[in-house]
């Protein structure tokens, strides 16, 4: 087990590596003047010649990749002029608009992405993952085709429509919540719970819909084995089966699924965080995007993109553990 860990790791590490290859030759090496883009349209030539020079983009690309790897992993130092601002790793250069080190923005919209994603994750796995093993065990009768007729309708529709009925529904016809207002986890754990309430619900009823049909499916056929068969022979109760084989086997594919979604959601939950007014990740790379604020948006891909390749990596890791058959592959 520690081998394979170390080799999906490794793995890890090396597809970082490479995002990093890929990102700076997208951003920095394109047609294109990057020193004007990080800069902004309200530089003046002066304020670019300035700029070009702190980024290092008068040298040549083999010392200016070197010098933006090494801002990832040990940190850099930039001259302003008058004096040299240390930017501490893993640094992402400096929003020249903002007039802040990227991973200070990073960071303050990091906290709401994670509280947003998290605890919809766990809210999608607990609906997504019940509703499908109860549609599986009533396979054929009325409440397989309710759940199912819910989750096509969930699957069908749009993530912000799904949003703006559920507003409607719980703060203004029935007045049970109020409008979401993010309050950070360290200042009050309750309000900050109530605020995220409907966000999480609204990307949970919206995800969790593909995971009923996967933990359905993937039940269906763990049911229909042969040693399953035998374990009924034997007269193993059904409560048994279902919960120590059939949910055993069909939990891995949700597991895979559930770590990619995970990482993506870090930078796919605009809509959300758009729709119920949250500061995350989403919309500072909308912000970032519409300014061309280069080093911000340079440094989300990054966070986002290290994001999903290590919930990969540690959903291979659980998928190892719940499957010990795949170490051996």
């Amino acid at each position: 087990m520690t081998g394979y860990v170390l080799r999906r790791l490794g793995g890890a590490v090396l597809v970082l590596f490479a995002l990093s290859v890929v990102v700076y030759a997208l951003f920095y090496l394109a047609p294109g003047d990057p020193a004007k883009l990080a800069c902004g349209p309200r530089c003046n030539p002066g304020q670019i010649a300035q700029v070009r020079d702190q980024l290092g983009l008068n040298e040549s690309v083999y010392t200016q990749y070197l010098h933006f790897l090494q801002g990832l992993v040990t940190g850099r130092d930039y001259s302003t002029g008058t004096s040299v601002l240390h930017c501490d790793a893993p640094c992402f250069g400096l929003s020249y608009q903002n007039d802040q080190q990227v991973t200070e923005l990073i960071q303050a919209r990091l906290p709401v992405t994670a509280s947003l994603a998290l605890g919809a994750m766990v809210l999608w796995l607990l609906i997504g993952v019940g509703t499908g093993l109860l549609s599986a065990l009533r396979r054929g009768g009325v409440t397989e085709r309710v759940l199912t007729v819910l989750t096509l309708g969930a699957t069908g529709t749009p993530v912000f429509i799904l949003g703006l009925l559920i507003l409607m529904l719980f703060c203004a016809y029935l007045q049970w919540l109020p409008f979401p207002s993010y309050v950070p986890l360290s200042e009050d754990p309750e309000q900050w719970a109530w605020n995220m309430l409907l966000p999480w619900f609204t990307l949970a009823l919206f995800e969790s819909a593909k995971y009923a049909r996967l933990t359905r499916s993937a039940t269906l056929e763990t049911l229909a084995e042969d040693h399953i068969r035998t374990f009924r022979a034997y007269g193993v109760s059904e409560r048994a089966i279902v919960t120590r084989h059939a949910l055993r086997g069909a939990l891995p594919p949700v597991i895979a699924l559930s770590a990619v979604d995970l990482g993506t959601m870090f930078g796919g939950a605009l809509l959300t965080e758009s729709l119920f007014g949250l500061p995350g990740l989403g919309q500072l790379l909308v912000h970032s995007v519409r300014v061309i604020d280069l080093p911000v948006v340079v440094g989300l891909v990054l966070v986002i993109g290290a994001f999903v390749v290590l919930a990969n990596a540690v959903a291979d890791v659980i998928y190892a553990l719940a499957d010990r058959r795949v170490i051996l592959t």
